[in-house]
């Protein structure tokens, strides 16, 4: 079993969103924009799901250095979340015998956090 987990300003994500236009797509899934758009206050759940990406790719073992492809990673559903990967994400994790991932996520008005657990 192995844990990754991550921590970040929402206020860094907002201002992210705002100054590199090309931010959210490289970073988010379609799925994952749609759904955050839609909430009240999208910096807050893009901050949660970026920091889940990060836990998820710490967990794996994968980190994320220059070869994490952020949108290997898809944070999906409601009210637990869950996590769908694809290409280099999914290879590196089969390959590597990973098993299931848990994923919790929360976060307050000025951060936003995630805890990945995978078998």
């Amino acid at each position: 079993m192995r844990v990754g987990t991550d921590l970040i300003e929402i206020a860094r994500v907002r201002r992210a969103l705002e100054r590199y236009p090309g931010f959210r797509e490289r970073c988010f899934t379609e799925a994952e924009r749609a759904y955050c758009d839609s909430r009240p206050n999208p910096p807050q759940h893009y901050a949660a799901r970026f920091a889940a990406k990060e836990a998820v790719g710490k967990a794996l073992g994968f980190g994320v250095a220059r070869a994490f492809a952020w949108r290997d990673v898809e944070i999906a559903g409601r009210p637990k979340p869950s996590v769908r990967l694809s290409g280099r994400l999914q290879a590196w994790a089969e390959g590597s015998g990973a098993g299931a991932i848990d994923l919790s996520m929360s976060h307050s008005r000025e951060l936003a956090t995630a805890v990945a657990v995978v078998e």
